[in-house]
């Protein structure tokens, strides 16, 4: 156990220290942000476009992040000799494939969390036709990242200390401390036509949801990565994301009608519709915590089942 900890908080540092963990972090999070102090015509529908775009961005930045991380953590310490020089000592294939796949999930936490803080405070800033941007939380929420920029800066120059692991712990807790801020201590006055914006916590399941798919996009970029390098992992993985989305229409009719393969299809293939419900958030409604743990159900056992596939693949790969 105390192998499989080790590599699993090694893998997930390793991840965290990656530039483009970084820069994607930041960007998905800011472009979140900036969706809601944008002008739209969106015929009294403005708000609830901001928060779909919002969930949208973190579903897409997940699917580059699970991808890279991956590629990162497994394709490349293949290709460099990292793996057989691990696997050479007590550590068993299954042990250290999964250990990886922990940590890069732990890493698609911080992801989505800090996406979340983005989804959150878009929702709270986003406005319809007859109000205005709030250039005053955009102000806080940016003034703070670069806060947070110029603190990972001054601990390199002066402590010697890794800049872009300083920066993502940074951005993490500055984001937060700003949201914080913009969410119970920053008010937008009320007017007759617009009502007093407050932060739209019926988000928060719909993001859990959204992490449960990159759980999933992330153990079939893990099974990917065991042969395959970043450019036809990222491709298949996109293959599986845009096929998941129309399962329905594309497998699911066929396989009412009897059809085999469309039942082997669908059974094979993730739908992504029963995680992604920003459409579900319509009319006031929320999202039950009870389908979150059936949600949960159905995540675990297509991990189960993709995990195995990638020990099946990694059991006699040729590492030399």
């Amino acid at each position: 156990m105390r192998q499989f900890n080790n590599i699993a908080v090694n893998a997930f540092m390793e991840l965290v220290r990656q530039p483009v963990f970084l820069l994607l972090l930041t960007c998905s999070m800011s472009f979140s942000v900036f969706l809601a102090i944008v002008p739209y015509f969106g015929f009294g529908e403005d708000q609830a476009m901001v928060k779909t775009s919002a969930l949208a961005v973190m579903l897409l930045s997940g699917l580059f992040g699970a991808v890279l991380s991956a590629s990162s953590s497994v394709a490349s310490e293949i290709r460099s000799g990292t793996a057989l020089a691990v696997l050479s000592k007590p550590v068993g294939r299954a042990r250290f494939l999964l250990a990886k796949y922990v940590g890069l999930a732990a890493a698609l936490t911080v992801l989505s969390y800090a996406n979340m803080i983005g989804v959150l405070l878009a929702s709270r800033m986003a406005y319809d036709a007859y109000g205005s941007a709030d250039t005053q939380a955009a102000w806080i929420f940016f003034g703070s990242l670069a806060a947070a920029y110029g603190v990972a800066g001054l601990s390199n120059y002066f402590l010697n200390r890794p800049f872009v692991a300083d920066a993502v712990w940074s951005v993490l807790l500055c984001a937060t401390l700003a949201f914080v801020v913009i969410a119970f201590f920053v008010g937008r006055e009320a007017s007759m036509f617009t009502p007093e914006s407050k932060v739209d916590w019926r988000l928060v399941p719909a993001g859990v949801l959204i992490l449960f798919a990159l759980l999933i996009l992330a153990s079939l970029a893990i099974a990917c990565s065991t042969r395959l390098e970043m450019i036809p992992t990222l491709a298949i993985c996109s293959a599986f994301f845009l096929l998941g989305l129309m399962s329905d229409y594309l497998f699911g009719r066929p396989a009412e009608r009897g059809a085999v393969w469309a039942s082997v299809c669908y059974t094979i293939m993730p739908n992504w519709q029963l995680l992604w419900l920003a459409d579900a958030l319509e009319n006031k409604k929320s999202i039950p915590w009870s389908y979150i743990g059936k949600a949960c159900g159905y995540v675990l056992c297509y991990l189960a089942a993709s995990l195995s596939a990638a020990l099946i693949l990694f059991d006699d790969r040729e590492l030399n």
